[in-house]
């Protein structure tokens, strides 16, 4: 992830060299729950059997039945997720992996390009409708202005205070004419890096905010479930922008332990001018949903410290009750963290770099051997894979064992890589949490978190993990 990184200041859309003011927020615009993620249909209130589609890559409207076509029932179908441009507004991404974004007020199908402006253009957040139990969709960069059907097609209309507007720019979310049938990706939308743990029976998943260009999100959210299925969108727990003071994007890859009470959340961060190397920081809370807070107001690892990269810190504690940090990209690191969990010793940082490790580095412990894992070549390659090693100690020595997670092409999964994984408490049960392409459109910025088992065999090596959708 080694790239130049660019951010979106809080009160400002950055638009290609300009900056476009970002106006204030309609007085009816309702709280982000008032819309349900993941699949869903979009009817307009004053059109019943008639629904929000894509044709020609072109956002219109038509007439869709149970008897209508299996490609007409899929034009109609939408995933809505969090927004491209804020967390608290939404997206609506067809099932070709396209999003919905207008351009010159025309609403129209787009590949995500990360880029400010079609984040902007593809997000929108949800106002009252005109009748009960609809929502009026608000441009986000053009507040002012609304999604509405006219003539059958989609625009970016100037908000007017009639009944004949307000009801051509209200919609019904229904259930959506192509179900899901795939169990991932297990939280909806565009998300890499997911670190998986468990905090008193209940499963927890922190990602990287994905669809950002060269991944310069600036926010974490974080997610729970009690059965890795079903899970519950807690927002925002840590926001470099207000939150951070030595960094403003590149939220990536963040690891959260709990320990001493409190819930520790190691991430890296990067700024938009001055230092912009990544560097790791340490943010506390007394819930592991947070909010967060920076817990030392500066770096914990700073860029140059070490040999490569300073992001992609893991924390493992041993059986004893030691913590150790491990980080790096190109170089792989280990240090045994303080009590205190947000400071160490610099003379005990270990370099344990493995051959072919690039990034990722994650450890774990079964029956006396410990797992050093980490991700092979670039997030961007479709080859990115997993591989792991095993050791006497948490400072190794490593032996390689090989590679136990790579693309399945055969299904159209590829890019898998940087895991976490969690054992189910109580038993030797085990899952991985990991990030691939977006299916079936996505790239080394439109990636999507899974979830998959993981088994060992009886020798106690890993047995290949079998990527699935």
């Amino acid at each position: 992830m080694n790239r130049p990184a660019r951010a979106l200041a809080v009160t400002t859309l950055v638009v290609s060299a300009a900056i476009l003011p970002v106006a204030p927020a309609p007085a009816d615009v309702l709280p982000a729950a008032t819309i349900p993620t993941g699949a869903q249909s979009l009817e307009p209130v004053n059109l019943p059997g008639w629904f929000v589609q894509h044709s020609d890559r072109l956002g219109r409207l038509g007439t869709v039945t149970s008897g209508s076509s299996a490609q007409a029932k899929s034009d109609a179908t939408f995933t809505v997720v969090s927004g491209l441009a804020s967390p608290s507004c939404y997206s609506f991404q067809a099932t070709n992996g396209l999003f919905l974004r207008h351009r010159d007020y025309r609403v129209r199908l787009e590949g995500n390009t990360g880029t400010a402006e079609f984040r902007g253009d593809a997000t929108f957040c949800p106002a009252t409708g005109s009748v009960t139990g609809s929502v009026s969709l608000v441009s986000f960069n053009f507040p002012n202005r609304r999604l509405r059907h006219r003539n059958l097609e989609l625009w970016l209309d100037p908000n007017q205070d009639t009944a004949e507007f307000r009801a051509d720019s209200s919609f019904r979310l229904t259930a959506p004419w192509t179900p899901k049938t795939t169990k991932g990706p297990v939280i909806p939308g565009l998300f890499a890096d997911p670190h998986i743990t468990n905090f008193n029976g209940r499963y927890y998943l922190y990602p990287t905010t994905d669809g950002y260009a060269s991944w310069s999100a600036p926010h974490y959210k974080a997610f729970s479930s009690t059965d890795l299925v079903n899970w519950t969108d807690h927002g925002v727990i840590l926001n470099h922008g207000p939150d951070v003071s030595w960094a403003d994007n590149s939220a990536w890859a963040p690891a959260v332990v709990a320990k001493n009470g409190r819930h520790y959340l190691y991430f890296s961060g990067g700024a938009a001018s001055g230092n912009t190397a990544k560097q790791l920081g340490v943010a506390v809370s007394d819930s592991p949903t947070g909010p967060f807070r920076d817990a030392l107001g500066t770096p914990l690892i700073r860029a140059g410290a070490y040999s490569g990269q300073a992001i992609d810190p893991m924390v493992f504690t041993d059986d004893n009750g030691q913590s150790y940090l491990y980080w790096g990209n190109g170089a792989a690191h280990v240090v045994p963290l303080n009590p205190d969990m947000i400071s160490f010793n610099p003379a005990a940082v270990r370099t344990i770099t493995t051959s072919g490790f690039r990034e990722a580095a994650f450890v774990l412990k079964r029956n006396g051997t410990y797992y050093f894992m980490w991700s092979e070549g670039d997030t961007r390659d479709e080859n990115y894979q997993v591989a792991y090693a095993t050791g006497p100690s948490p400072l190794g020595p490593w032996t390689k064992r090989g590679v136990v997670l790579q693309k399945r092409l055969s299904l159209g999964i590829k890019g898998t890589g940087h895991h976490s994984v969690v054992k189910a408490p109580g038993t030797d049960t085990w899952h991985v949490a990991y990030h691939r392409f977006a299916v079936p459109a996505g790239n080394g910025t439109n990636r999507e978190v899974t979830i998959d088992r993981m088994a060992f065999d009886a020798d106690g090596t890993i047995a290949t993990i079998v990527p699935t959708l």
